[in-house]
C-alpha cells in the first residue's frame, strides 16, 4: 500500500516537474520572442551616405505615414517633400514591393557631370528607438494624432499593408535594404516633430497635438521629407474644387497611357519657325503679325499667341554649353549659347557687349553709364539719399533695359530689378540678360497694360529708353503711374534732361507740363560729370490732395469702376487712378525696410479677410511662410541632390504669397513669381514683401527666350491647367523655357505626377525623384539635351 502510494507519488512527481519545466521554457521562449520582436520593431539601422551636390536621388512611390487630403489648390504652400534614399539611376519602372532585408544594396549614382560614383559605406550606427504602426490615419484631413504612436511600418506584421498601399522602388528595380527603409521611418517621425514649433497651414486639425521627437541621425534626406508632402496637401482653398474631383476621370486615362509605354505615348518634333532656336510662340506669331492693321504703337512687339499652343521642341544652338555660373556670368557668357553679334557691333562703343573668342563680354556699361553701372547707381543715391537702395527701395522696374547691366549690378545694392525690353528691338538684348543671370522679360509698352498690379514698384528707372512718354495724353507715363507705389520715384535719365537740341528741349517742356499735371514732384535734376549725362528724379504723391486742387482735370481721373489691378490684356487708357484712402488700405504707407518686409505680414492683411487656404488672411500668410521655410530647408536645399551653385534663374510657376521665393533668400538666386490669371490675386502681397513677379496664363507661352531658367517650381498647377488646356502643350513650354540640365520640381495630384513623369521620360529627361502616396505626389526631373532629328 505504502509502495503503491509511493509509486503513485513517484508517478506524479515527474509529471509535475515536466509541466513546470515546460511552462518555464514556454515563458522564457515567449519573452525572448517578444524581446526579439520588440528589438526588430524599434531598432533602426542607418546607412548614411556621403552626398555630393551632383548625386541624383531616384525615389519611386515612397511610403508615407498619413492619408492625403484632396483639396485641389494645395497650391502655393502645398504638398511636401520627396523622401527616401538616393537610389540607382537606371530609369526603369519596375516596382518591387518592400521586403525586410539586412543586406545592403548600394547602387550606382550618376553625377550631373556624368561621373559614376558609389555611395560610401560607413559603420552602422546604434539602433534608435522608434514606434510605428501599420494603421493609416482616419482623420478627415489626413493628419496624424499623436505622431510617435502612429507611425509604425517597420515589422513583419505590416507587410500586407505595405505591399497593398505603398511601394519603394529603385529605378533599377532592386529591393530597398531594410536599413534604408528604416531611415525613411526616422525621417517621417522627425519631420512631424517640428509641427509644434511652426504654424501649419492646416490649422483646423491643430487639436490633434503632435509629440515632439528628437533625432541626431545624419539623414541623407532631411527631417520631415515625407510628412511635408502630406501635411501641405491638407490645405483648404475656398472656392476651388477638390483634387479628388478633378482627377476622377484622369486616373483611368493615365493608367491607359502608362500601359502603352512611356516612350511611345508622345511624338515630338522640332518647331518649324523662322525664329528657330530663339522661338517665342506668342511673340513670333508671323501669321497674326501680318494681319495687324497698324504697328504705330508697337503692336507687332506685343503678344499674339497661336490659337493652338505649340507642342513642338525648340532646337538647341550648335555647341550649346552649360551656362557660366553667377557671379562670373554677369561679366561673360558663352558665345555659342547666344550666337548674336549685331548688338556687339551696334553698341560695342557704348560698353554694352563685346565679342572675345568663345565669350561675349559685358563690361558693365550702357548708353548712359559708359564708365560702369555701379558708378551710375551710386550717382543716383548721391543725388537723392532718400532713395536708400536696398533698404527703402527694394523692387524696381527698368524700362528699356538693354542687356540689363543696371539690374545686374543692382544686386550689389540688395535691390531686385524687373527689366524688360522688346524682342529684337536690339538683337537678343533680353536673351543676353537672362543668359547672364539677370531678371528680364520680353515686353513692350504698346497698347496694353503691363502684367503687374497697381502701386507695387518702389522705383521705376528709364535710361535713355526712347519711350515717347509725352504723346497721346501721356498714356504710357500714366501706365507707369499706375504701377508706381505712392511716394515712389521715377528716375529718368535721357537726353532731354541734359541736352539742348531743339527736339530734346521740346520733349523736356512737354514732360515738365505732363508730370506737373500728374502731381509728380521733381525732387532733383542733376548731371554726372564723369559720364556727362543728366537725370531727373520725380516722386509720386502719397495722397489725393494735389489731384483735388488741380485747375484742370487733365489727365482725367479714371472711373471709379476702373480696377487698377486689372492688367491681363487690358487696353491702356490716359487716366489716373485715385490713391488709396484710409490707414488700412494697401499703398497708404510705405512697406517696412528691407529685409524686415520679407517676413512681415503686410499691414493691410488682417483677420477680417479670408486667406487662400480658408483661414484668416494674416494667419494664412504666416503659416504659408513657415511652411515654405521648412520645405525648402529640409528638402529642396539638401534632399534632392540639386547643386544650387549651378542654379541662378528660378521661376515659381504658381506662387501664392511668395513663400517659396522668400525661403530662398540666402541663396544666390532670383525668383520670378508667377500668379496665374485664374488664381487668387496675391501678387501685390509678393511685391509688398520685397519680391517680384507677374501675371500669366499658362495656357499660353511665357514672354521669355528659350533656355532661360535653371529651375521651375510648380505647386498644384498642372492638375488645374488640365481643365483648361492641353497638358502636353504646357509641358512643351516647360521644355522651351528650361535650360538643359535644368530642374523641374512638381507637387501635384498623383495621377498628374504620373502623366508628367511619362512626358519627361519621352523627352529622355532624367527622373531624379518620384514620390507618390494616395492622391498626392512629388516629382523632380532634369532636362536632357535630346532633340528629335
Amino acid at each position: 500500500m505504502a509502495f503503491g502510494r509511493g509509486a503513485k507519488m513517484d508517478g506524479r512527481r515527474p509529471s509535475s516537474s515536466s509541466s513546470s519545466f515546460c511552462t518555464t521554457t514556454t515563458v522564457v521562449v515567449f519573452v525572448a520572442l517578444c524581446l526579439v520582436g520588440a528589438w526588430m520593431m524599434t531598432s533602426s539601422t542607418i546607412f548614411p551616405l556621403e552626398i555630393s551636390s551632383n548625386k541624383k536621388p531616384l525615389v519611386k512611390q515612397q511610403p508615407a505615414p498619413v492619408n492625403f487630403g484632396a483639396s485641389e489648390d494645395a497650391a502655393s504652400g502645398n504638398a511636401g517633400e520627396g523622401s527616401g534614399k538616393f537610389e540607382d539611376t537606371d530609369n526603369n519602372d519596375t516596382t518591387v514591393p518592400e521586403e525586410p532585408s539586412n543586406n545592403e544594396t548600394p547602387g550606382e549614382e550618376k553625377s550631373t557631370e556624368n561621373i559614376v560614383e558609389k555611395p560610401e559605406e560607413k559603420e552602422l550606427e546604434p539602433p534608435k528607438e522608434k514606434e510605428e504602426t501599420k494603421n493609416m490615419f482616419d482623420d478627415a484631413n489626413g493628419k496624424s494624432e499623436g505622431r510617435s504612436d502612429d507611425v509604425k511600418n517597420g515589422d513583419d506584421g505590416d507587410k500586407s499593408e505595405e505591399k497593398k498601399d505603398d511601394e519603394i522602388t529603385n529605378e533599377s528595380g532592386d529591393e530597398k535594404p531594410d536599413g534604408e527603409r528604416k531611415d525613411d521611418q526616422e525621417e517621417k517621425s522627425e519631420g512631424d516633430a517640428t509641427q509644434e514649433e511652426q504654424p501649419q497651414i492646416e490649422e483646423k486639425v491643430e487639436e490633434n497635438g503632435e509629440k515632439e521627437q528628437s533625432s541626431n541621425s545624419n539623414e541623407v534626406f532631411p527631417d520631415g521629407a515625407q510628412s511635408e508632402l502630406l501635411k501641405e496637401s491638407n490645405t483648404q482653398n475656398g472656392s476651388f474644387p477638390t483634387q479628388a474631383a478633378e482627377s476622377k476621370n484622369e486616373k483611368e486615362v493615365q493608367a491607359s497611357s502608362k500601359s502603352s509605354g512611356d516612350e511611345t505615348s508622345y511624338r515630338w518634333k522640332l518647331c518649324n519657325s523662322s525664329a528657330s532656336m530663339d522661338y517665342i510662340p506668342c511673340l513670333d506669331n508671323e501669321k497674326a503679325i501680318k494681319k495687324l492693321r497698324s504697328t504705330k504703337h508697337y503692336e507687332h512687339r506685343e503678344r499674339h499667341c497661336p490659337e493652338e499652343p505649340p507642342t513642338c521642341l525648340v532646337p538647341l544652338p550648335e555647341g550649346y554649353k552649360r551656362p557660366i555660373e553667377w557671379p562670373k556670368s554677369r561679366d561673360k557668357v558663352w558665345y555659342s549659347n547666344v550666337p548674336h553679334t549685331k548688338l556687339a557691333e551696334y553698341k560695342g562703343h557704348q560698353n554694352w557687349v563685346k565679342v572675345s573668342g568663345d565669350y561675349l563680354l559685358f563690361p558693365g556699361g550702357g548708353t548712359q553709364f559708359k564708365n560702369g553701372a555701379l558708378h551710375y547707381i551710386d550717382t543716383i543715391q548721391q543725388a537723392l539719399p532718400d532713395i536708400a537702395w536696398g533698404k527703402r527701395s527694394r523692387v524696381i522696374l527698368d524700362v528699356g533695359c538693354g542687356v540689363a547691366s543696371f539690374g545686374g549690378y543692382m544686386f550689389d545694392r540688395d535691390v531686385l530689378t524687373m527689366s524688360f525690353a522688346p524682342k529684337d528691338e536690339h538683337e537678343a538684348q533680353v536673351q543676353f540678360a537672362l543668359e547672364r543671370g539677370i531678371p528680364a522679360i520680353s515686353a513692350v509698352m504698346g497698347t496694353k497694360r503691363l502684367p503687374y498690379p497697381s502701386r507695387v514698384f518702389d522705383v521705376i528707372h528709364c535710361a535713355r529708353c526712347r519711350v515717347p512718354w509725352h504723346i497721346e495724353g501721356g498714356m504710357l507715363l500714366l501706365e507707369l503711374n499706375r504701377i508706381l507705389r505712392p511716394g515712389g520715384y521715377f528716375v529718368w535719365s535721357a537726353t532731354p534732361v541734359y541736352q539742348k537740341l531743339p527736339e530734346d528741349v521740346e520733349i523736356w517742356n512737354a514732360m515738365s507740363t505732363l508730370t506737373k499735371s500728374m502731381c509728380w514732384k521733381m525732387v532733383n535734376k542733376t548731371k554726372d560729370k564723369l559720364n556727362q549725362v543728366g537725370m531727373a528724379i520725380y516722386q509720386k504723391p502719397m495722397d489725393n490732395n494735389c489731384y483735388e486742387k488741380r485747375s484742370e482735370n487733365n489727365p482725367p481721373l479714371c472711373k471709379e469702376s476702373d480696377a487698377a489691378d486689372a492688367a491681363w490684356n487690358v487696353p491702356l487708357e490716359a487716366c489716373m487712378h485715385k490713391l488709396p484712402v484710409g490707414p488700412t488700405v494697401r499703398g497708404a504707407k510705405w512697406p517696412e525696410s528691407w529685409p524686415q518686409r520679407l517676413d512681415k505680414t503686410p499691414f493691410w492683411i488682417d483677420g477680417a479677410q479670408v486667406g487662400v487656404y480658408g483661414k484668416p488672411a494674416n494667419e494664412d500668410f504666416e503659416a504659408d511662410n513657415a511652411h515654405w521655410k521648412r520645405v525648402v530647408s529640409k528638402s529642396y536645399l539638401n534632399g534632392m541632390g540639386i547643386d544650387w551653385s549651378k542654379v541662378r534663374n528660378v521661376m515659381d510657376m504658381k506662387a501664392v504669397y511668395g513663400g517659396f521665393a522668400a525661403a530662398l533668400k540666402d541663396q544666390k538666386v532670383w525668383v520670378m513669381n508667377i500668379v496665374p490669371i485664374d488664381s487668387p490675386d496675391t501678387l501685390p502681397i509678393i511685391y509688398e514683401r520685397g519680391l517680384f513677379g507677374m501675371y500669366h496664363d499658362w495656357c499660353e507661352s511665357f514672354s521669355t527666350y528659350p533656355r532661360t531658367y535653371d529651375l521651375l517650381h510648380a505647386d498644384h498647377l498642372f492638375s488645374k491647367l488640365k481643365k483648361r488646356c492641353k497638358l502636353l502643350a504646357v509641358f512643351a513650354e516647360v521644355d522651351r523655357v528650361l535650360r538643359p540640365q535644368g530642374k523641374l520640381i512638381v507637387r501635384d495630384s498623383a495621377d498628374t505626377i504620373n502623366e508628367l513623369e511619362s512626358m519627361a521620360k519621352s523627352l529622355k529627361w532624367e527622373v531624379r525623384m518620384t514620390y507618390t502616396k494616395g492622391n498626392e505626389g512629388l516629382l523632380c526631373v532634369e532636362k536632357s539635351t535630346w532633340r528629335p532629328k
